[in-house]
């Protein structure tokens, strides 16, 4: 011990330490509870034995009764529907503005920091704002859009099956933006500005210079921010506790809301672990496939 608090002083096991504090708190924060979590999808799982790692070992039986489930496929629909939304419009309306604040003018580091506070707000926070816009009787939306002369008649976005998912993709895509910007503002900033003078010289307009240019550059960084997002957007649970709850009749409910409806409202654990084993084997595919992309990139 003596030996040990020497090293610690002298400063040659102080890296040591610092890493394997790291490994251990991996290990017990990240790796049991996952492993924990994929051996559950394989067992049968109720309240009583929730703490004991010795239960009836059932195979596949949790999967294929999550197949047959009525409520599987729209759920994986409405997730599809959901991340590819807000991926495509995170990453447009992001782009956009990353784009937009590479301009020099006044107020546009103020003007940066606004779109930067969505970011920093909790999701929990932000899905209580949208749901006092979203309200039906005395939302802001409705009011703005009636004052406007767009509806008529009041719309319910939160309780109306046909559009309480796409409101929840307008909270998600809000939240997403700044996220998006920040890092594709960093890619641009590496490009060079003296290829994009040489390139004006020989008589490129701007679309030409975006296309030509910009976008191949941007190529990994673009990348990279549709990986992150999709993991993130598949994280995504506070927004459809706070407005929605996966209602009405399932009609905004998505994977990662399910899984915690199977194991916490109907107590059924082995589905709802098994349901968060398929959104990480799709997150380790999408992983795999942006690190062999970077991989090519880099030798070419």
């Amino acid at each position: 011990m003596s030996a040990l608090f020497r090293t610690l002083r002298d400063g040659h096991g102080f890296d040591a330490t610092l890493a394997l504090l790291a490994l251990a708190y991996l290990l017990v924060f990240s790796a049991f509870p996952l492993i924990y979590n994929i051996l559950m999808s394989f067992q049968e799982v109720d309240m009583f034995s929730l703490a004991s790692l010795v239960r009836p070992f059932v195979g596949l039986a949790n999967y294929k009764s999550l197949f047959a489930s009525p409520d599987f496929w729209p759920v994986i629909w409405n997730t599809v529907v959901f991340v590819g939304l807000c991926i495509i419009f995170q990453l447009g309306i992001g782009f956009g503005l990353a784009l937009f604040f590479q301009q020099d003018f006044p107020g546009g580091s103020f003007l940066r920091g606004l779109f930067l506070a969505a970011w920093i707000m909790p999701a929990l926070v932000a899905g209580a704002v949208w749901k006092w816009i979203f309200a039906g009787d005395f939302g802001v939306l409705n009011y703005l859009l009636q004052s406007a002369g767009l509806i008529n008649d009041k719309v319910f976005w939160l309780s109306n099956p046909q559009i309480s998912l796409y409101s929840v993709v307008i909270a998600n895509i809000w939240l997403g933006i700044p996220f998006n910007m920040i890092l594709l503002s960093v890619g641009l900033v590496g490009i060079p500005k003296d290829m994009y003078e040489a390139a004006a010289l020989d008589g490129a307009n701007a679309w030409q210079r975006f296309w030509h240019m910009t976008l191949p550059m941007m190529r990994s960084t673009i990348g990279a921010v549709v990986s992150l997002g999709i993991i993130f957007t598949l994280q995504q649970f506070d927004l459809f506790a706070s407005l929605t709850q996966g209602g009405p009749a399932n009609a905004s409910n998505v994977a990662q809301y399910w899984s915690w409806q199977l194991s916490f409202q109907i107590y059924d654990i082995a589905s709802g672990s098994a349901v968060s084993c398929l959104m990480l084997g799709f997150v380790i595919v999408v992983a795999v496939i942006y690190v062999r992309s970077t991989r090519h990139e880099h030798r070419a």
